[in-house]
């Protein structure tokens, strides 16, 4: 078959009709990167017609391409006579084809093909243009859910802020940084004080809401970009602060307790305050001390042990004076 004439036998009416049936782009071009053959696929997606992109060279019909690995992967086919793959993951679409019609809508997503051959001892390459804008739009979908479903496994279902799994990840992330720069870190430990006496008395759905309103007013105190505030488990809360020594951590913990305290969230009777208020242990990293995350949570728990026992509503630091017991 000649490619630079139209095909007059009933073969080659029959093979021109195939390849314009075909459902992708088909363009061949020659030694000199001519157009050749130019299928029906292509005359909706680019608007050119056959007859008016025939015999003109592809980067003058498309001027873009220069430069492009399309470019890169033609003269790879005609002088060396090797394939090229571009799948549609390797960047932009190359090719300025949008869906049938459509000339101002966004470009089809593309992978793309060029396979050197020859025909009566004349070097040509074919090039094939599919459509794979539904796979792309799919994978990214599919992506999309992914992500979503990893960021909902870091966030507490009935509070919304970081969950324990988040709140792990990052006291290691944080102390480990802590450690590299030779800087600190403090962690918070937070209780409702009694929780228990609330829940009895109002019910567990409004205890649900009055957690739900400690965590937001915690995380509206937590305004730094690397401050975290979690849901640690049940009526406990955790803040990490990097960059925070033990004494800018108990400033901050008294901040936080004061301002739980003047929501005035009325408290079971049988509560010790008669609004709801928290207890907050501190513990910090420096200089070596307590570099290990368990640890840093062992003190800060150990601290707020000792804020309970001594009276609720109080932050204790690790380090403090044994706080006075209830009396």
């Amino acid at each position: 078959m000649n490619f630079k004439t139209e095909p007059a036998s009933a073969a080659g009416a029959f093979a021109a009709r195939a390849l314009n049936l075909v459902n992708c782009g088909l363009i061949v071009l020659d030694a000199a990167q001519e157009i050749v053959l130019w299928n029906g696929w292509m005359v909706p997606r680019s608007g050119y017609a056959a007859a008016r992109v025939r015999e003109r060279p592809l980067f003058e019909v498309f001027p873009e391409l220069r430069g492009s690995r399309v470019e890169s992967a033609v003269l790879a086919a005609l002088t060396e006579d090797s394939a090229t793959a571009i799948p549609a993951s390797s960047g932009r679409s190359p090719f300025p084809l949008r869906e049938a019609g459509s000339f101002d809508g966004a470009r089809i997503e593309q992978a793309v093909s060029v396979t050197p051959f020859s025909e009566g001892g004349e070097r040509y390459c074919l090039i094939e243009i599919r459509d794979v804008s539904g796979a792309v739009d799919r994978e990214r979908r599919l992506l999309d859910h992914a992500e979503s479903l990893r960021a909902r496994s870091y966030v507490d279902g009935l509070t919304g802020i970081a969950n324990r799994r988040q709140f792990d990840v990052a006291l290691d992330r944080e102390l480990r940084r802590a450690q590299r720069n030779g800087g600190v870190l403090s962690l918070l430990l937070m209780d409702i004080d009694s929780f228990k006496a609330y829940n009895d008395h109002f019910g567990h759905q409004q205890g649900d809401a009055c957690l739900t309103t400690v965590a937001r007013a915690l995380a509206a105190m937590c305004k730094r970009p690397a401050d975290v505030a979690a849901r640690y488990g049940g009526e406990e809360f955790a803040a990490i602060l990097p960059d925070t020594t033990a004494e800018q951590a108990r400033a901050h913990a008294n901040a936080i307790r004061e301002h739980i305290a003047s929501l005035n969230l009325p408290h079971a009777p049988a509560a010790l305050r008669p609004h709801v208020t928290l207890s907050i242990g501190v513990a910090a990293f420096a200089n070596g001390r307590l570099d290990q995350p368990a640890q840093l949570i062992e003190a800060a728990d150990q601290a707020l042990y000792a804020a309970k026992r001594g009276g609720r509503d109080r932050v204790v630091v690790d380090g403090d004076q044994s706080a006075p017991a209830l009396p």
